[in-house]
């Protein structure tokens, strides 16, 4: 049975979801503070987390943001706020998808089904130490450095701090430095799972990683988007710390 941690202050709400999606085998556990939602996640280890955004002591969104260095499974946001703006925003924060609650109950967990699908498996037990993922010195393009051993990237001698999923999908798309990386062949690499038309956490963590790595948001020149065809890193666009 999966395990979901919903984090919504709505008693109401959160009772009527948790006995749907309990008759599909989720079992879902109910944080009604956005404050104190962050002990709960990390204690109960959850598959998924399901978030409203207007919530005592800390908002949806920037529960959200918070979350994603440490925590890798799906994380999407569940409100009333019909807002592309919010939509956007809350891909910009990482959040895997962004679903109005007036959405027909069997769609939510058609959904959410599909995230505990394609969700990173995490190990019961604490994991046994990394292997380097290659012999040898580390990736240099210009001022940015990627250790594989250490699994630490700097960009001008600025640490940046990545997760472990983004860091495998920086690997990935550095390892092919030049040449057109499409969301099938990364999520086939990264994960062992076929696209499937609808999966955006290939773009959500792009995104995470052009802010990450002072990319231009409108018009990324690091890790550029090639219409229709995929992501490309740019080998050569790393001669400076910031654009």
């Amino acid at each position: 049975m999966n395990k979901i941690v919903f984090v919504e202050d709505d008693a109401e709400v959160g009772k009527l979801i948790a006995a749907y999606l309990g008759k599909h085998d989720i079992e879902v556990l109910i944080e009604p503070r956005g404050d104190t939602a962050q002990a709960r996640i990390e204690l109960e280890r959850p598959d998924l987390v399901l978030l409203d955004i207007m919530l005592p002591g800390k908002d949806g969104m920037t529960l959200c943001r918070d979350l994603r260095p440490s925590y890798e499974g799906p994380i999407v946001l569940l409100t009333s706020l019909d807002s592309d703006m919010n939509h956007i925003l809350s891909l910009e924060m990482g959040a895997n998808d962004y679903i109005l609650k007036t959405t027909p109950p069997a769609v939510l967990l058609a959904r959410l089904r599909l995230h505990l699908r394609q969700r990173p498996m995490v190990a019961a037990e604490p994991e046994a130490p990394r292997q380097p993922m290659q012999k040898g010195n580390a990736l240099h393009f210009g001022l940015l450095c990627i250790d594989p051993v250490n699994r630490e990237v700097t960009l001008a001698e600025e640490t940046i701090t990545l997760s472990t999923s983004d860091f495998d999908l920086l690997w990935e798309l550095a390892t092919h430095a030049g040449r057109i990386m499409d969301r099938e062949a990364l999520l086939l690499n990264l994960r062992g799972v076929s696209y499937d038309g609808l999966d955006r956490s290939i773009d959500v963590a792009i995104s995470r990683l052009r802010r990450k790595l002072y990319d231009n948001a409108l018009e990324p020149f690091r890790i550029k988007t090639v219409r229709n065809k995929g992501y490309l890193f740019a080998p050569n666009a790393w001669e400076s710390a910031r654009e």
